[in-house]
């Protein structure tokens, strides 16, 4: 039988990577003492590889598809230029924290002189991601002395070294160790990327776009529900008029031609103001409900 080869994000990422997995319909099991996980699919094997490594061997074609960082896509592209063998397949959105984007950002001390990129300037950079730092400093002309971190960047300078390039979601960690953002080098979120070799096989191309299609599916629905009601048609534009939706609210005839089914999707957080305007405004038999994917 043939199987698609499936790259998971070891480390931060893997139980976010993993919970985004179980709202698309597929169940993984890791094992804490093996790098090969389990998944309710046949079809599919995975493996655990680090987010660092992962465009490396989507690239090499160990594996035939994976999930990782446009950071580190980047990085290993900038140290394989003439390369033309990966293949976005989508952007998903979600990070280890909250379903949003990352930065890498520069940052430096709080009391530090240092204002801006060029005035580092001879200067040590401390960073995992130290081939596209090499290249943000090159661009701009500014000659510095990058250093490959190999964890714990934020507690560096000023001692080992002068500024860090670090990922950041809420620049928290950079705060509680008194740094200061003074630019940021990328936005970064996890794309879904495949090996074309993999792709021009019919089969393995189907699959990867299946599962793309229902893992952005399940990151749409995130934050959102789904809200059913019954409402008078004397009281339908007023309730409509409360109603933000995804397209449209879908309105469907009842058996009692006076009244009409209206069902809709909203944003989780505004339920709890919404419902008692909509029952002020002749709602009735109203029903909040999870959703799992939205395919749009």
């Amino acid at each position: 039988m043939t199987l698609l080869r499936l790259g998971i994000p070891k480390g931060s990422l893997q139980d976010a990577t993993v919970q985004l997995f179980a709202r698309a319909g597929f169940t993984i099991y890791v094992n804490s003492r093996s790098y090969f996980p389990s998944i309710d699919d046949p079809q599919v094997e995975c493996m655990l590889i680090r987010a660092q490594e992962m465009a490396r061997y989507v690239a090499g074609g160990v594996i035939d598809a994976g999930l990782t960082g446009q950071d580190w896509i980047h990085e290993h592209q900038a140290g394989h230029p003439n390369e033309d063998v990966l293949e976005a397949i989508c952007d998903l959105v979600y990070a280890k924290q909250s379903f949003g984007k990352v930065r890498w950002v520069l940052a430096v001390p709080e009391d530090s002189p240092f204002q801006k990129p060029e005035d580092l300037a001879g200067r040590t950079i401390a960073t995992e991601l130290v081939r596209v730092t090499k290249a943000y400093f090159e661009a701009r002309k500014v000659p510095v002395d990058v250093e490959f971190s190999w964890g714990a960047t934020e507690v560096k300078p000023p001692v080992l070294a002068d500024a860090i390039v670090e990922a950041t979601e809420t620049g928290s960690t950079l705060r509680a160790n008194r740094l200061r953002i003074i630019a940021t080098l990328l936005e970064s979120n996890t794309q879904l990327i495949a090996n074309r070799k993999a792709l021009a096989d019919p089969w393995k191309k189907t699959k990867i776009d299946n599962i793309a299609l229902l893992l952005k599916a399940a990151i749409e629905a995130q934050g959102r529900v789904g809200l059913m009601l019954n409402v008078r048609r004397d009281d339908l534009e007023q309730v409509l008029a409360l109603l933000p939706a995804l397209q449209r609210p879908t309105i469907s005839p009842l058996s009692d031609s006076d009244w009409v089914a209206v069902n809709t999707i909203i944003e989780e957080r505004t339920v709890r103001d919404l419902i008692p305007r909509l029952k002020a405004s002749g709602g009735q038999g109203i029903v909040e409900y999870p959703l799992n994917k939205i395919v749009v």
